[in-house]
Protein backbone atom coordinates (compact mmCIF):
# COMPACT_ATOMS: atom_id res chain seq x y z
CA UNK A 1 0.00 0.00 0.00
CA UNK A 2 1.37 3.43 -0.88
CA UNK A 3 1.75 5.69 2.13
CA UNK A 4 1.44 9.40 2.28
CA UNK A 5 5.08 10.22 3.53
CA UNK A 6 4.44 14.29 3.85
CA UNK A 7 1.15 13.18 6.61
CA UNK A 8 3.44 11.35 8.21
CA UNK A 9 6.46 13.86 8.17
CA UNK A 10 4.17 15.97 9.59
CA UNK A 11 2.60 14.23 12.56
CA UNK A 12 5.55 13.47 13.25
CA UNK A 13 6.80 16.73 13.93
CA UNK A 14 3.76 17.91 15.77
CA UNK A 15 4.52 15.37 17.95
CA UNK A 16 7.90 16.59 18.64
CA UNK A 17 5.92 20.07 18.77
CA UNK A 18 3.54 18.76 21.85
CA UNK A 19 6.17 17.38 23.68
CA UNK A 20 8.73 19.60 23.38
CA UNK A 21 11.71 17.73 23.01
CA UNK A 22 13.69 20.50 21.20
CA UNK A 23 13.79 23.85 19.68
CA UNK A 24 12.96 25.40 16.63
CA UNK A 25 16.25 24.80 15.08
CA UNK A 26 16.32 20.93 16.21
CA UNK A 27 12.77 20.75 14.59
CA UNK A 28 14.14 22.35 11.09
CA UNK A 29 16.95 19.11 11.49
CA UNK A 30 14.46 16.95 11.80
CA UNK A 31 12.59 17.77 8.91
CA UNK A 32 15.53 18.19 6.71
CA UNK A 33 16.92 15.38 7.62
CA UNK A 34 13.62 13.07 7.13
CA UNK A 35 12.62 14.72 3.91
CA UNK A 36 15.71 13.70 2.06
CA UNK A 37 15.54 10.14 3.24
CA UNK A 38 11.76 10.26 2.12
CA UNK A 39 12.69 11.84 -1.30
CA UNK A 40 15.21 8.67 -1.93
CA UNK A 41 12.67 6.31 -0.78
CA UNK A 42 10.51 7.53 -3.53
CA UNK A 43 13.35 7.63 -6.09
CA UNK A 44 13.60 3.67 -5.01
CA UNK A 45 10.12 2.94 -5.92
CA UNK A 46 9.86 2.41 -2.43
CA UNK A 47 6.41 3.22 -1.26
CA UNK A 48 5.78 1.94 2.13
CA UNK A 49 8.32 2.32 5.39
CA UNK A 50 7.14 -1.72 6.22
CA UNK A 51 9.09 -1.97 2.98
CA UNK A 52 12.17 -0.19 3.86
CA UNK A 53 15.07 -2.88 4.69
CA UNK A 54 18.33 -2.82 6.55
CA UNK A 55 20.06 -2.92 3.34
CA UNK A 56 17.76 0.51 2.08
CA UNK A 57 19.24 2.26 4.81
CA UNK A 58 22.92 0.79 4.50
CA UNK A 59 22.53 1.64 0.89
CA UNK A 60 21.55 5.17 1.91
CA UNK A 61 23.68 6.23 4.64
CA UNK A 62 26.42 4.47 2.39
CA UNK A 63 25.59 7.62 -0.46
CA UNK A 64 24.59 9.99 2.13
CA UNK A 65 28.31 9.86 3.82
CA UNK A 66 30.08 10.37 0.41
CA UNK A 67 28.47 12.99 -1.28
CA UNK A 68 26.34 10.97 -3.83
CA UNK A 69 23.46 12.28 -1.69
CA UNK A 70 23.22 15.71 -0.80
CA UNK A 71 26.40 16.63 -2.93
CA UNK A 72 28.99 17.11 0.19
CA UNK A 73 30.00 14.44 2.19
CA UNK A 74 29.19 14.02 5.74
CA UNK A 75 31.11 14.41 8.55
CA UNK A 76 30.91 11.73 11.66
CA UNK A 77 28.96 14.38 13.75
CA UNK A 78 26.07 15.35 10.44
CA UNK A 79 26.25 10.95 10.05
CA UNK A 80 25.15 10.62 13.93
CA UNK A 81 22.50 13.54 13.60
CA UNK A 82 21.02 11.76 10.51
CA UNK A 83 20.87 8.74 12.38
CA UNK A 84 19.51 10.15 15.50
CA UNK A 85 16.51 11.63 13.01
CA UNK A 86 15.85 8.62 11.09
CA UNK A 87 15.77 6.19 14.40
CA UNK A 88 12.79 8.88 16.37
CA UNK A 89 11.30 8.93 13.38
CA UNK A 90 11.04 5.24 13.54
CA UNK A 91 10.10 5.24 16.84
CA UNK A 92 7.17 7.23 16.49
CA UNK A 93 6.10 5.33 13.18
CA UNK A 94 6.30 2.21 15.49
CA UNK A 95 4.45 3.77 18.50
CA UNK A 96 1.38 5.88 16.53
CA UNK A 97 1.23 4.52 12.91
CA UNK A 98 1.29 0.93 13.08
CA UNK A 99 4.65 0.48 11.29
CA UNK A 100 6.12 -2.98 11.94
CA UNK A 101 9.16 -2.81 10.62
CA UNK A 102 12.42 -0.82 12.09
CA UNK A 103 15.71 -0.89 9.95
CA UNK A 104 17.82 1.56 11.37
CA UNK A 105 17.49 -0.22 14.54
CA UNK A 106 20.96 -1.97 14.47
CA UNK A 107 22.95 1.28 13.17
CA UNK A 108 25.04 3.06 15.66
CA UNK A 109 27.29 6.14 15.13
CA UNK A 110 30.46 6.57 14.66
CA UNK A 111 32.53 6.79 17.97
CA UNK A 112 34.27 10.76 17.32
CA UNK A 113 36.14 13.06 19.64
CA UNK A 114 34.00 15.66 21.39
CA UNK A 115 35.63 18.65 19.36
CA UNK A 116 36.64 21.34 21.27
CA UNK A 117 34.28 24.58 21.05
CA UNK A 118 35.46 27.70 18.74
CA UNK A 119 36.03 30.64 20.46
CA UNK A 120 36.95 34.39 20.08
CA UNK A 121 39.60 35.78 22.14
CA UNK A 122 38.77 39.08 24.01
CA UNK A 123 40.44 41.18 22.19
CA UNK A 124 38.79 39.81 18.83
CA UNK A 125 35.55 39.90 19.86
CA UNK A 126 36.45 43.42 21.12
CA UNK A 127 37.33 44.47 17.62
CA UNK A 128 34.56 42.86 16.40
CA UNK A 129 32.00 44.35 18.25
CA UNK A 130 33.72 47.93 18.04
CA UNK A 131 33.05 47.82 14.18
CA UNK A 132 29.33 49.23 13.76
CA UNK A 133 28.01 52.72 13.29
CA UNK A 134 25.96 53.41 16.20
CA UNK A 135 24.35 56.32 14.47
CA UNK A 136 22.70 53.87 12.02
CA UNK A 137 19.95 52.05 13.38
CA UNK A 138 20.94 48.53 11.30
CA UNK A 139 24.47 49.05 12.86
CA UNK A 140 22.40 49.74 16.23
CA UNK A 141 20.41 46.66 16.49
CA UNK A 142 23.07 44.03 14.96
CA UNK A 143 25.75 45.23 17.52
CA UNK A 144 22.97 45.40 20.51
CA UNK A 145 22.41 41.38 19.12
CA UNK A 146 26.13 40.20 19.22
CA UNK A 147 26.54 42.33 22.76
CA UNK A 148 23.40 40.43 24.06
CA UNK A 149 24.83 37.20 22.91
CA UNK A 150 27.96 37.87 24.13
CA UNK A 151 26.92 39.46 27.62
CA UNK A 152 24.49 36.46 28.47
CA UNK A 153 26.39 33.50 26.57
CA UNK A 154 22.53 33.25 24.45
CA UNK A 155 21.71 30.63 21.65
CA UNK A 156 20.87 32.02 18.24
CA UNK A 157 17.42 31.21 19.10
CA UNK A 158 16.99 32.41 22.58
CA UNK A 159 18.49 35.74 21.38
CA UNK A 160 15.91 36.01 18.41
CA UNK A 161 13.14 34.95 20.45
CA UNK A 162 13.96 37.23 23.64
CA UNK A 163 10.86 39.45 24.50
CA UNK A 164 10.85 43.41 25.95
CA UNK A 165 8.96 42.31 28.73
CA UNK A 166 11.30 40.33 29.70
CA UNK A 167 13.58 42.61 30.32
CA UNK A 168 15.04 44.59 33.15
CA UNK A 169 17.40 47.73 32.16
CA UNK A 170 16.96 49.15 36.01
CA UNK A 171 17.82 45.30 37.20
CA UNK A 172 20.49 44.92 34.56
CA UNK A 173 18.98 41.25 33.62
CA UNK A 174 17.03 39.12 31.10
CA UNK A 175 14.85 36.10 31.59
CA UNK A 176 15.24 33.90 28.44
CA UNK A 177 13.35 30.88 27.30
CA UNK A 178 15.83 28.26 26.54
CA UNK A 179 15.17 24.65 25.28
CA UNK A 180 12.38 22.57 26.58
CA UNK A 181 10.81 25.59 27.58
CA UNK A 182 12.70 26.19 30.34
CA UNK A 183 13.28 29.96 31.62
CA UNK A 184 16.46 30.84 33.31
CA UNK A 185 17.48 34.39 34.55
CA UNK A 186 20.77 36.14 33.39
CA UNK A 187 21.96 39.51 33.99
CA UNK A 188 24.36 41.76 32.10
CA UNK A 189 26.54 44.35 31.99
CA UNK A 190 26.48 47.97 32.15
CA UNK A 191 27.58 48.51 28.72
CA UNK A 192 24.93 46.12 27.30
CA UNK A 193 21.98 47.91 29.01
CA UNK A 194 22.72 51.41 27.44
CA UNK A 195 22.97 49.61 24.04
CA UNK A 196 19.65 47.90 24.89
CA UNK A 197 18.06 50.74 25.61
CA UNK A 198 20.05 52.63 22.42
CA UNK A 199 18.48 50.19 20.54
CA UNK A 200 14.85 50.64 22.06
CA UNK A 201 14.55 54.27 21.94
CA UNK A 202 16.62 55.28 18.17
CA UNK A 203 16.25 52.10 16.10
CA UNK A 204 13.46 49.70 17.29
CA UNK A 205 10.94 52.81 16.51
CA UNK A 206 12.46 52.94 13.15
CA UNK A 207 11.61 49.28 12.22
CA UNK A 208 8.18 49.25 13.58
CA UNK A 209 6.45 52.06 12.06
CA UNK A 210 4.09 50.12 10.01
CA UNK A 211 3.91 46.82 11.96
CA UNK A 212 2.02 46.18 14.62
CA UNK A 213 3.92 45.49 18.25
CA UNK A 214 4.16 42.02 19.08
CA UNK A 215 6.64 41.97 21.95
CA UNK A 216 9.79 40.72 20.37
CA UNK A 217 12.97 42.66 21.06
CA UNK A 218 15.07 42.27 17.55
CA UNK A 219 13.50 42.78 14.76
CA UNK A 220 14.08 43.31 10.87
CA UNK A 221 13.66 46.17 8.44
CA UNK A 222 10.02 45.26 8.37
CA UNK A 223 9.38 45.02 11.86
CA UNK A 224 8.76 41.24 12.29
CA UNK A 225 10.59 39.29 14.47
CA UNK A 226 14.59 38.46 13.22
CA UNK A 227 15.15 35.09 12.63
CA UNK A 228 17.92 32.78 13.45
CA UNK A 229 19.05 32.82 10.06
CA UNK A 230 19.53 36.61 10.19
CA UNK A 231 21.34 36.64 12.86
CA UNK A 232 24.10 34.14 11.97
CA UNK A 233 24.21 36.44 8.38
CA UNK A 234 24.70 39.54 10.76
CA UNK A 235 27.76 37.30 13.08
CA UNK A 236 29.62 36.89 9.76
CA UNK A 237 29.39 39.92 8.45
CA UNK A 238 30.52 41.48 11.55
CA UNK A 239 33.50 39.04 11.59
CA UNK A 240 34.67 39.66 7.92
CA UNK A 241 33.89 43.65 8.63
CA UNK A 242 36.31 42.73 11.72
CA UNK A 243 38.70 41.03 9.71
CA UNK A 244 38.54 37.64 11.90
CA UNK A 245 40.48 35.23 10.40
CA UNK A 246 37.80 32.41 10.98
CA UNK A 247 34.24 31.79 9.88
CA UNK A 248 32.41 33.80 12.86
CA UNK A 249 29.18 31.53 13.72
CA UNK A 250 26.62 32.48 16.25
CA UNK A 251 27.33 29.95 18.36
CA UNK A 252 31.24 31.11 18.43
CA UNK A 253 30.24 34.12 20.76
CA UNK A 254 28.29 31.61 23.52
CA UNK A 255 31.23 29.69 23.60
CA UNK A 256 33.54 33.00 23.87
CA UNK A 257 31.32 33.82 26.81
CA UNK A 258 31.71 30.62 28.59
CA UNK A 259 35.61 30.28 28.08
CA UNK A 260 36.57 34.17 28.81
CA UNK A 261 33.92 33.46 32.63
CA UNK A 262 36.33 30.43 32.99
CA UNK A 263 39.42 32.09 32.43
CA UNK A 264 38.69 35.51 34.56
CA UNK A 265 38.05 32.57 37.56
CA UNK A 266 34.18 32.30 36.97
CA UNK A 267 32.79 28.99 38.96
CA UNK A 268 32.21 26.39 37.06
CA UNK A 269 28.32 25.55 37.97
CA UNK A 270 27.52 29.52 37.49
CA UNK A 271 28.62 29.40 34.29
CA UNK A 272 26.48 26.29 34.36
CA UNK A 273 23.48 27.95 35.06
CA UNK A 274 24.47 30.99 32.71
CA UNK A 275 24.35 28.97 29.83
CA UNK A 276 21.35 26.68 30.43
CA UNK A 277 23.05 23.45 30.65
CA UNK A 278 21.19 20.33 32.54
CA UNK A 279 24.28 18.70 32.77
CA UNK A 280 27.37 19.88 34.63
CA UNK A 281 29.32 17.38 32.07
CA UNK A 282 27.89 20.05 29.11
CA UNK A 283 29.76 22.75 30.44
CA UNK A 284 33.00 21.18 31.39
CA UNK A 285 34.31 20.90 27.79
CA UNK A 286 34.99 24.56 28.63
CA UNK A 287 37.35 23.76 31.26
CA UNK A 288 38.92 21.56 28.61
CA UNK A 289 39.59 24.76 26.00
CA UNK A 290 40.93 26.45 28.75
CA UNK A 291 43.13 23.95 29.75
CA UNK A 292 44.57 22.92 26.09
CA UNK A 293 45.03 26.99 25.20
CA UNK A 294 47.68 27.16 28.44
CA UNK A 295 49.02 23.65 26.99
CA UNK A 296 49.80 25.36 24.13
CA UNK A 297 51.08 28.24 25.56
CA UNK A 298 53.74 25.93 27.93
CA UNK A 299 54.91 24.23 24.87
CA UNK A 300 55.90 27.94 23.05
CA UNK A 301 57.06 29.57 25.88
CA UNK A 302 59.17 27.51 28.48
CA UNK A 303 62.54 26.89 27.83
CA UNK A 304 62.58 23.58 28.58
CA UNK A 305 59.85 22.26 26.31
CA UNK A 306 61.81 22.18 23.65
CA UNK A 307 64.68 20.07 24.57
Amino acid sequence: MKEDFERSLDSFLDYIRLKRTGSADTEDAYRRDIERFLVWLREEGIESFNDVTRENVSDYFTKLRSGEIGGTPLSNSSYARNLSSLKSFYRYLNRSEGIHANPVLQFHGTKNRRKLPEFLTFDQMETMLRCFDLHDPADIRDRCILETMYACGLRVSECAGLQIGKISLDGGYLTVLGKESKERMVPFYRRCGQLIDLYLREARPQFMKKTEEHGYLFVNQHGRPISSRAIQNICETAGERAGIPMHVHAHMIRHSFATHLLDNGADLRVVQELLGHENLTTTQIYTHVTQDRLRKVVDQAHPHAHK
